[in-house]
């Protein structure tokens, strides 16, 4: 069974249209790059994955359950960390991910034991009693990655994730990630940089709302680099 799967999506935001037709699946395991440049609808697809936005038009399945007619269990399996970084700067480390726990129905001992085990692997084990302001931007994201897995999900969504972060974080946090779906975990990472994606990855491009390129990101750069190749679709005609 997918981890997700996305037929036939469209969604239009005031008089402009965000997505047009838009289908695509994500195997259990994957990782998959969704790729565009900026305003080309990856946000809006994040969006209507999430059930933030209720599809126009279209169908949506998490491990195949409807978003529209069955979006408990669909979001249950969900992880996200999104574009805009969401950890109240007040409270703590510990305290953001209690909240969290909480809203997903962990004990407080399951809180405890998940929010140790993803910490130390995400190397801020050593801030979780610090108040969120008092990181780095790139420890933030570590933290959000790590609330993001404490419900333990099947299928997790990054949208620019590592945005504004230097070279150095921008690997760190994508090699973590990646690494998850070793252990099980799908991953739908959504991004416009291209030096994050690589050869295996599965890549969706998308371009003014529509995919532009859905398969493995070395038959797309099989004949030129993938920036040419991302230019090719991407780019001004004639």
């Amino acid at each position: 069974m997918n981890a997700l799967a996305i037929e036939n999506l469209s969604h239009g935001l005031g008089k402009r249209k965000a997505l047009s037709d838009v289908s695509l699946s994500i195997g259990p395991g994957s990782f998959t790059v969704l790729l565009g440049p900026n305003g080309a609808g990856k946000t809006t697809l994040v969006s209507l994955v999430t059930g933030l936005y209720n599809a126009q038009h279209g169908e949506i399945r998490i491990f195949g359950h409807s978003i529209r007619r069955d979006p408990m269990p669909a979001l249950a399996s969900l992880g996200v960390v999104f574009e805009m970084p969401t950890l109240d700067l007040d409270l703590t480390v510990d305290e953001n991910l209690a909240y969290h726990a909480s809203l997903h129905g962990l004990s407080r001992h399951e809180a405890r034991k998940w929010a140790s085990t993803e910490l130390e692997r995400l190397d801020v084990a050593g801030r979780r009693s610090d108040k969120v302001r008092s990181l780095s931007g790139g420890q933030r994201r570590r933290v959000e990655i790590a609330r993001a897995l404490l419900h333990r999900p099947r299928f997790l969504i990054v949208d620019e994730a590592t945005a504004g972060l230097d070279v150095a974080g921008r690997r760190r946090l994508l090699n973590h990630v990646r690494s998850l779906c070793v252990e099980g975990l799908s991953v739908l990472w959504a991004t416009h940089m291209l030096d994050e994606i690589e050869p295996a990855d599965q890549l969706v491009v998308l371009h003014q709302g529509s995919v532009r390129w859905n398969g493995e990101a070395r038959a797309l750069a099989s004949d030129n680099t993938l920036e040419a190749a991302f230019l090719q679709l991407t780019g001004p005609k004639g």
